[in-house]
């Protein structure tokens, strides 16, 4: 049986889009909201089942790894998040690279030979890698305003990842990935299938309008800190303002934070476009939290030690 395993956000469904699209397979999908990154944790395989995973952290799904492998199943693992040590196994296959100006689908386009440029271009827009977006499309030659439509339905896709439920988003990441899956191009899918991605873009509008009633917690010259209303408008900007935030503000980090339904708060940490690094590094620092150099979170950080994390927010960035 083959297994596709990927994260919800706009990286993790257009790299499936381009592996499928190359390689048509019959799949049992595994994914969720973007913050739900043990995705590994729920799968159940059997020997000589063909696993592919798709833009969630080795590191934090070793151990589910090393008992698939145990198991009998092939893996074939592409990622840009915090790996630790890579495994070696006759069964397992990876492409990774933590890099801070790459993302799982640009890896999957490099693999393909750009055969389906476009979605990775989709794909590192909506993870706010607008230089690396804009570089892997000069072999499309695209005009403005098709490069304009391509980074604004990146930004709608991965707008749909974050809440802390599926009930929070507009479209469960699987049922948004098959929408786009049939399509060699987001061009063809908007075109064809206008009315779903009018719905995002409209659900991202009308979010983001709420957004600029929010003033900073906490600010200074290199952080700035947001605190976001328990409202599921809220959960689902909070990754996306936080890289409006950057962009506006390319030499200050920023945080985003949101409640949990766990009592505390979830975190979006954006560090400085101007270094794209250390995100991962702060958010690594709490139980709950990883990522990459550039973007990374905390799951569940405790009301009280929100000073505690505004401390180490402000010091990481210090200068």
């Amino acid at each position: 049986m083959q297994i596709d395993v990927f994260n919800g956000d706009a990286d993790g469904i257009c790299a499936l889009v381009q592996l499928r699209l190359a390689k048509p397979a019959q799949a049992k999908l595994v994914t969720g909201v973007k913050r739900d990154i043990h995705l590994l944790e729920h799968l159940h395989v059997q020997k000589n089942d063909d696993v592919t995973v798709l833009d969630i952290s080795l590191k934090k799904n070793r151990t589910a790894l090393d008992k698939i492998l145990l198991q009998g199943a092939s893996v074939f693992y592409v990622d840009h998040h915090e790996s630790g040590d890579i495994p070696q196994h006759p069964k397992l296959q990876t492409l990774i690279n933590t890099a801070a100006n790459t993302c799982t689908s640009l890896l999957v386009d490099h693999y393909l030979g750009g055969k389906y440029r476009a979605w990775a271009v989709t794909a590192a827009f909506g993870d706010n890698l607008l230089d690396c977006a804009e570089q892997a499309a000069k072999t499309l030659s695209l005009s403005a305003n098709q490069l304009k439509q391509l980074k604004d339905l990146g930004v709608c896709i991965n707008y749909n990842g974050y809440g802390n439920s599926i009930t929070d988003l507009h479209f469960a990441p699987d049922v948004l990935y098959r929408e786009l899956a049939p399509y060699l191009s987001p061009f063809d899918f908007m075109a064809d299938n206008y009315s779903v991605y009018e719905q995002l873009a409209t659900g991202y509008a009308e979010d983001m309008l709420q957004a600029e009633t929010i003033k900073p917690e906490y600010q200074t010259d290199t952080v700035g800190v947001y605190l976001l209303p328990d409202a599921a408008w809220a959960r689902r900007i909070s990754g996306v303002l936080g890289n409006q935030l950057a962009n506006q503000n390319p030499e200050r980090a920023h945080a985003v934070l949101s409640y949990n339904p766990h009592g505390g708060y979830q975190v979006s940490v954006r560090a400085p476009l101007t270094t794209k690094t250390g995100a991962d590094e702060l958010c690594a620092s709490f139980a709950t939290g990883g990522g990459r150099k550039s973007a990374a979170g905390i799951n569940h950080l405790l009301l009280e030690d929100l000073p505690v994390f505004i401390a180490a927010f402000t010091k990481k960035y210090a200068g």
